[in-house]
């Protein structure tokens, strides 16, 4: 089985090849060329090392996300975002300080960095801005194109990191149930997608830890396209999340493989090169019981032990998905970490106080903008029912 979905892959990645080349050469004789633009995509790194991943496409003009915007709106620039024309070959230059590195895009317009800094950078802020400019492409482009990559390192009095889901944790997607899932997708945009009451202000309190320097780091693993990057960005932006590197999945068709890997070897592998790249720093880890986040997390366990600080997952309220997760948490107390099985965003929140993750003072303003996010009235009384 396995040698027959290798070669198949083999096979449709070389079809897959043989159109983007027709297709190119078709545009290049009729000119239908738009303008060039590079896509950083937000990472992450060390004093001594840094990860750049990003993409050159050409430039479809996708709007901004407004309140106004109509289900025609946003499916157009649904449309676009996964309708992208990447650009092969294509050549960057990244400079920062006195060093300056070069890469060329893949087939899928795709470009990766993993450079060693001759000198260390001085982790003081927990952002970083890398230039990035291109060089050159096999296509009509203009000069000067320029970019900017945001790599987050976090300096060395961060407490712990936080790695956490995006679809069914902090804002409901429906991920178990295809239709809902494509109806919230493609009919929403950043600003109508709304997070679960309290998640940010939840976030927020972890990212601040107990040291008040707001400087934890987040990292957010998820097993959505690459093409939906802006707007996850966007979203966690408009809702005042903590900014944090965006790791998603690549659904191309290459000749190692017709996706991008499963939703599990994908999330694992994400998550074991973030541990891997902080040694002296311990994680929370958030997700969902909706899809295999509970065994994911208790494989992490198992791989880094003494590095799960705990584990909270969100009850989607399936029967089946809640008994995986609770016999998963019981497992997970012989390796002494807590896997939290919660309804709601406050229940998160007080067992990190309790074990001090988080201020206990933080308790109040996670409740408060729970009940503003769910519309409810000042000193109404806090509800324990899923948002």
């Amino acid at each position: 089985m396995a040698d027959w979905k290798k070669h198949f892959a083999q096979f449709a990645g070389i079809i897959d090849e043989k159109f983007d080349d027709l297709i190119l050469s078709l545009r290049k004789r009729l000119d239908t060329f738009k303008p060039l633009q590079i896509v950083p995509y937000r990472s992450y790194g060390t004093a001594r090392r840094v990860y750049i991943k990003g993409r050159v496409l050409e430039d479809k003009k996708i709007a901004s996300a407004a309140d106004k915007d109509t289900i025609l709106n946003n499916l157009v620039n649904m449309y676009k975002r996964f309708e992208s024309d990447e650009v092969a070959g294509a050549k960057l230059k990244a400079s920062f300080g006195n060093e300056v590195h070069e890469v060329t895009t893949d087939g899928e317009g795709y470009f990766v960095l993993d450079i060693h800094p001759q000198e260390p950078i001085i982790a003081g802020s927990l952002w970083h801005k890398i230039a990035l400019e291109l060089l050159d492409a096999p296509i009509p482009h203009d000069k000067g194109i320029i970019s900017h990559a945001e790599v987050m390192i976090p300096p060395p009095d961060a407490e712990y990191g936080i790695i956490s889901d995006i679809d069914d944790t902090i804002v409901r997607t429906g991920a178990t149930d295809l239709l809902a899932m494509s109806r919230t997708t493609f009919l929403n945009n950043a600003r109508t997608r709304l997070p679960f009451a309290g998640v940010a202000e939840f976030y927020r309190s972890l990212q601040l830890g107990r040291n008040g320097k707001r400087n934890n780091p987040f990292f957010y693993v998820s097993s959505s396209p690459w093409n939906l990057y802006d707007l996850l960005k966007d979203f966690l932006d408009l809702n005042n999340i903590p900014e944090g590197p965006l790791l998603l999945r690549d659904f191309g068709i290459n000749r190692e493989s017709v996706t991008g890997g499963s939703h599990m070897s994908h999330k694992f592998k994400e998550i074991s090169q973030i541990m891997e790249a902080y040694p002296h720093l311990g994680f929370v880890l958030v997700g969902d019981s909706g899809q295999e986040d509970p065994l994911i997390y208790q494989e992490v366990v198992k791989q880094f032990p003494d590095r799960v600080l705990a584990v909270y997952i969100r009850d989607v309220q399936l029967p089946d998905r809640e008994k995986i997760a609770v016999d998963i948490s019981k497992s997970l107390l012989e390796q002494k970490v807590e896997m939290i099985i919660v309804d709601n965003t406050v229940e998160a929140a007080e067992h990190a106080a309790r074990t001090g993750l988080i201020y206990t003072e933080a308790i109040p303003a996670i409740v408060q903008e729970k009940k503003e996010d769910k519309g409810e009235k000042p000193g109404k009384e806090d509800a324990t029912v899923i948002e």
